[in-house]
């Protein structure tokens, strides 16, 4: 805590027109006293603080230059990810004074162990980790008390093995991410390190291969999302962007040009890239790639195959396929996806089209 007693006194007397000496008579002590106030060489006694605030027409933590903390729960919150995120070693400091006066809520503990460990990483302080991992074996205690739906024992457990890993205990940081791995939340981590520090590669592939066929489902529900997205904005450039993109990533990750379950997920983007055209003007292009949806629909119900053998990277999963939520074929995905985007115009188009096939 910095006060400013020193600068406060000299300022207030110059804003006065008071010269040292005129304002030590004031004060009933020498100049010298004065002097030694305003280099920060000695400190007032209380009582003439008090004198001297009433003097100066000011209260007295102005004077001294304090600024009282607002040190309720939810502002040592923001106060101390502040400091985090300005990288301000003040933080540590205050994360010991908030322990010390809310010993057990969920919020501080985990924030502060946050923070303790966000100062370790790198290998500036072993010690810091180590405390960041003293919090959050508190916080899982504490974990009842949490209402933030992004935070769980699940994660708290992840940020604990990041810790670890941090001191160089790769070994027990996967174990521990393994033991609590809801969802396939932590395989991306636990296959990076079993393969590149822990050197176990066969080990590693069946958790990379999962990762990878449950983020192309992400990708692909984020570009259909953020099809939606833009062209409700009127942005239907960026639709066909995103679109586009989609269907180039699925067809980089196809081994062979085979039929599989690909085409089907293609077909929905080709229709939905469709509607995006059709936005702008583009009929003829929008006919284009409803031709094409229908023809990789058309083509997948000749010989549906949900299996993942094709997908490039996965080498490990022969036993697994995927499903998807539109229909149990292509051709009904692609209606139940044309009632859902219920545009008029693509409406007529995709009638016309099978009309004349």
């Amino acid at each position: 805590m910095e006060l400013t007693l020193s600068k406060n006194i000299r300022t207030l007397r110059k804003e006065r027109n008071l010269t040292q000496e005129q304002f030590a008579e004031v004060m009933g002590v020498t100049t010298g006293a004065v002097h030694k106030w305003e280099s920060g060489l000695s400190v007032p006694e209380l009582d003439l603080i008090v004198e001297m605030a009433d003097f100066f027409d000011t209260s007295v933590d102005v004077l001294l230059g304090y600024k009282m903390k607002d040190n309720r729960l939810s502002a040592t919150i923001d106060r101390l990810s502040r400091y985090c995120r300005t990288r301000d070693p003040e933080a540590l400091i205050e994360c010991e004074k908030a322990l010390k006066k809310y010993p057990h809520s969920f919020q501080v503990v985990h924030t502060c162990a946050g923070i303790y460990a966000f100062f370790g990483v790198g290998g500036q302080s072993r010690e810091k980790t180590r405390r960041a991992l003293e919090l959050y074996e508190q916080a899982l205690l504490l974990v009842s008390q949490n209402t933030d739906p992004k935070i769980s024992e699940f994660t708290l457990y992840g940020e604990m093995a990041g810790a670890y890993m941090v001191l160089g205990d790769f070994e027990k940081g996967v174990e521990l991410m393994k033991r609590h791995n809801a969802g396939g939340m932590f395989s991306d981590t636990i296959g990076a390190i079993l393969a590149a520090h822990l050197h176990r590669p066969e080990e590693a592939e069946p958790y990379l291969s999962a990762v990878l066929l449950q983020n192309v489902n992400s990708l692909l529900n984020a570009v259909a999302g953020f099809s939606f997205v833009f062209t409700a904005r009127g942005d239907c450039a960026s639709a066909q962007a995103v679109l586009q993109w989609g269907i180039d990533l699925l067809n980089s990750l196809r081994r062979e040009p085979v039929t599989d379950f690909l085409e089907k997920l293609n077909a929905l983007q080709y229709l939905l890239l469709a509607h995006a055209q059709i936005k702008t003007g583009q009929t003829e292009q929008a006919c284009a790639s409803l031709r094409q949806a229908r023809a990789l629909a058309a083509r997948f119900d000749a010989a549906p195959d949900y299996g993942v053998r094709n997908l490039r990277f996965v080498t490990t999963m022969d036993t697994v396929s995927v499903t998807d939520i539109f229909g149990a074929t292509a051709a009904e995905s692609l209606e139940n996806l044309l009632r859902l985007i219920d545009d008029p115009t693509l409406s007529h188009l995709w009638k016309e089209i099978k009309d004349h096939e």
